[in-house]
């Protein structure tokens, strides 16, 4: 199973997940020039790609979806209402577009990949478990906070693509409006490092080889701090990386 980010953060997200024949995209918050370029980068190219799978409403998730379904031909996955929600950035027409209910588990040839509903405050948001027998990665940002079902899902993981949004003392000090920060740190926003690091120690197995730290704030955290925190928590434990919020990360493996 190979991954890659193309880009995660608050300005946009996409994520590349090949493994048993089967190649995944996951949200389209970039351009479709962006993406393009990107997988080109690391020799892939995006017209080959299985299918678009979307997360949850927000801008920086789904602005690009019919650019990518027109241009590039990719079937688009995304729960009604997300869809619904997601007509205010006019999407334009988009024809082969498959819905699914958060909590179902989709099919690409031997690969299998399953919904989470999450708490986070879009309208119908979800993670994603790709499982293609041998291994088991979750694409998992935009949480809400730290529910309950995440812990036999981490527990169950090889590797993750995980939230680590920001610092709670660069956000409560920072120059975020009050009641910004309390969307950020209540239920329905992110996690914070310091979260996700607790998460990560409490419920990982020994078959967790990495986790790829996402969704990073530009205001609230930096990687260094971000990579800090983790490993003050979890030692050597397992392998860490950063998704950046500029371009593509390396191809992980797992």
């Amino acid at each position: 199973m190979r991954i890659i980010s193309l880009q995660s953060g608050s300005n946009g997200n996409c994520i590349y997940v090949e493994t048993d024949g089967v190649r995944l995209l996951f949200d389209a918050g970039i351009s479709g020039i962006q993406a393009q370029e990107r997988l080109a980068f690391h020799g892939r190219e995006i017209k080959g790609v299985d299918a678009l799978l979307i997360s949850h409403d927000h801008s920086d998730h789904v602005r690009s979806m019919g650019i990518f379904h027109r241009k590039f031909a990719l079937p688009v996955y995304v729960t009604a209402k997300t869809y619904r929600a997601s007509s205010q950035y006019g999407l334009g027409e988009m024809k082969a577009v498959n819905h699914f209910g958060a909590g179902e588990s989709l099919r690409f040839g031997k690969v299998v990949v399953e919904t989470i509903p999450t708490p986070h405050d879009g309208v119908d948001g979800v993670g994603f478990v790709v499982d293609d027998g041998q291994h088991r990665l979750g694409v998992l940002t935009d949480l809400g906070h730290v529910f309950s079902d995440l812990e036999p899902i981490i527990r169950s993981l090889d590797a993750a693509v995980l939230e680590s949004n920001y610092d709670p003392e660069m956000l409560a000090n920072g120059s975020y409006p009050r009641w910004l920060q309390k969307r950020i740190a209540g239920p329905g926003g992110h996690i914070s490092n310091r979260e996700s690091a607790e998460l990560l120690l409490k419920t990982a197995s020994n078959r967790m080889k990495w986790a790829c730290l996402a969704h990073l704030s530009h205001d609230n955290n930096t990687p260094d701090l971000a990579l800090r925190t983790h490993r003050t928590v979890l030692g050597d434990r397992m392998s860490l990386f950063v998704a950046t919020r500029h371009g593509p990360t390396g191809v992980l493996e797992v």
